[in-house]
């Protein structure tokens, strides 16, 4: 899951980047306004916890942009302000919830987790696509009843092409998901051709059939023939 932290408090984001990587997601960061605007412009995230105030300005504006785009992207607004005006007010323009500073980690961990799974899950933590299942909150995958011994990696890479099925993604957006800001770093393209060769292996061993469809030049695509 990616995540992408608008926040300009450093000792905050210290702590939730550490919290959050080392609970499996992929985490980028923006402490302000016009670099946030440029990464959700480039990017998709799954949940974009928003700051309601910034170096460069209030974020509400930011949030309606957001909204305007029609995505599948839940967000979390943060603010050091209880008034309820500010509450109402973020969620009349579209946030999906509204967490009070200081909060624990772990009650922001669910509240992500409970929007992402609205907004992507239909409330199951299920997912089928033939004889494939995904369990997330397990992090299991099936095949059958044969669970696949897979590297997170692998796993993220499985629910990336699961959420974009039947459609074409380059080697760019896969390795930009997986690796996030530490991309350049990850010799990207060798790096996502041997983890997409691993999984259509399992996959393959566990007898599942063969969807994952290499398109010569322009990227993948997992679908059903």
């Amino acid at each position: 899951m990616k995540l992408l932290f608008i926040e300009d408090d450093r000792e905050l984001l210290k702590s939730v980047l550490l919290y959050f990587n080392e609970g499996g997601y992929n985490c980028e960061t923006a402490k302000s306004i016009l670099e946030a605007q440029d990464k959700i412009e480039n990017h998709d995230y799954d949940c974009i916890i928003l700051d309601l105030i910034l170096p460069d300005g209030n974020s509400l504006p930011l949030l309606s942009k957001i909204q305007a785009q029609k995505r599948e992207t839940g967000i979390i607004v943060l603010s050091a302000n209880s008034n309820i005006d500010d509450k109402v007010l973020s969620l009349d323009l579209g946030a999906d919830d509204y967490l009070t500073k200081p909060f624990h980690l772990s009650e922001l961990n669910s509240r992500i987790k409970s929007i992402i799974r609205r907004k992507k899950q239909s409330g199951t933590a299920l997912l089928e696509f033939n004889e494939i299942t995904i369990n997330t909150d397990a992090k299991e995958v099936k095949v059958n009843t044969t669970s696949l011994k897979l590297t997170k990696k692998e796993y993220d890479l499985m629910l990336y092409l699961f959420y974009n099925r039947n459609r074409v993604v380059t080697k760019s957006s896969i390795s930009e998901h997986l690796w996030g800001d530490y991309m350049d770093f990850s010799e990207s393209s060798d790096s996502v051709y041997s983890h997409l060769k691993n999984l259509k292996k399992k996959l393959n061993s566990a007898g599942a059939n063969d969807y994952i469809k290499s398109l010569y030049g322009v990227g993948y695509i997992f679908k059903d023939d």
